[in-house]
C-alpha cells in the first residue's frame, strides 16, 4: 500500500515560463550585488562557468554546491568573503530569475490538497540550487504545512540519481521505500535514483511529444505515466493512503 507521496519541482510540480522583464530584473539585480556595471556580460560570465565547470562536476559527482560554495568555489571567487556570506543566498535566488518566472503546474494545487485529503504524507525531493528559495515560496504559497519533508540537494549537498536522497525521504516520512510514490519528469535522474531506492510506484509526468523522443529501458521504465498533472488523482493506486501520523 502507498502511504507518501514524493514530488520533484522542476518540470513537474513548478514549470518555468519566460519573463523577460522579470529575467532582465534579475541580472540587473545580480550585477548590482557583485559590484558589476554591465548586467548582459557579467550574466554571460557567470552562465559560462556554470555550464563549463560547476555543471560538468555537479552532474558527474551527483553533489551540490551550498550558496556560498556555489559562488566562492565556483561562479565569482574573486569576490571577498565577507561580501560573498552577505549576498550569496539572494545571488543564488536571482540567478535562478534570470531563467524565467516560476509558477506551480496546472493541477499542481488540486493534487496536493486532494492527496493529503486522502491520507498521504508528502515530500519534495528535488535537484537545485538555492538553499532558501523553497522554503521561502512554500510559505508564500501556504503550503508550508503540505509537505511532510523537503529534501533539496542544495542543503544536503548530494543529487538524484543517488538513491540516497529518496531514502532520506522515506526515513523522514517514517516509511519504508515500497510504501512510497515519486512523481517526477525525468527518466534518467529522478526514476533510476528512485527505482535504486526501492521505490513502490514510479510516475512520469510528461508530454506525448517529450515522450516520443525517449526510450524507455529496465533502468529508468516508470510503473505509470500521466501526461497532465492532475490525472494524478486517477492512478488506482493513489485512491487511500491511510493517516498521517
Amino acid at each position: 500500500m502507498i502511504r507518501g507521496v514524493f514530488f520533484d519541482l522542476g518540470g513537474t510540480l513548478r514549470i518555468c515560463d519566460p519573463a523577460p522583464e522579470h529575467q532582465a530584473a534579475a541580472a540587473r539585480r545580480m550585477a548590482e550585488l557583485a559590484g558589476e556595471d554591465d548586467p548582459d556580460a557579467f550574466l554571460a560570465r557567470i552562465n559560462a562557468v556554470y555550464e563549463e565547470k560547476y555543471r560538468p562536476w555537479a552532474l558527474g559527482e551527483n553533489k551540490e554546491s551550498g550558496d556560498y560554495e556555489l559562488w566562492a568555489k565556483w561562479l565569482t571567487p574573486e569576490l571577498p568573503e565577507e561580501k560573498l556570506r552577505a549576498i550569496c543566498h539572494e545571488m543564488t535566488y536571482q540567478y535562478r530569475q534570470v531563467k524565467g518566472l516560476r509558477r506551480v503546474v496546472d493541477g499542481g494545487y488540486e493534487v496536493i490538497r486532494e492527496l493529503r485529503a486522502r491520507g498521504f504524507r508528502l515530500g519534495i525531493i528535488s535537484n537545485l540550487i538555492g538553499e532558501e528559495e523553497i522554503q521561502d515560496w512554500l510559505r508564500q504559497d501556504g503550503l508550508e504545512d503540505s509537505f511532510d519533508t523537503v529534501i533539496l540537494s542544495s542543503i544536503c549537498h548530494i543529487r538524484k540519481p543517488d538513491p540516497e536522497m529518496y531514502r532520506m525521504g522515506c526515513r523522514a516520512l517514517n516509511l519504508a521505500p515500497e510504501e512510497c510514490a515519486s512523481i517526477a519528469d525525468n527518466l534518467n535522474r529522478d526514476i533510476t535514483g528512485a527505482k535504486r531506492a526501492g521505490i513502490g510506484a514510479n510516475i512520469l509526468f510528461i508530454s506525448r511529444e517529450k515522450l516520443a523522443k525517449k526510450t524507455l529501458t529496465d533502468e529508468n521504465r516508470p510503473d505509470y505515466i500521466i501526461h497532465r498533472f492532475i490525472d494524478v488523482l486517477d492512478l488506482p493506486i493513489l485512491q487511500k493512503g491511510g493517516d498521517r501520523a
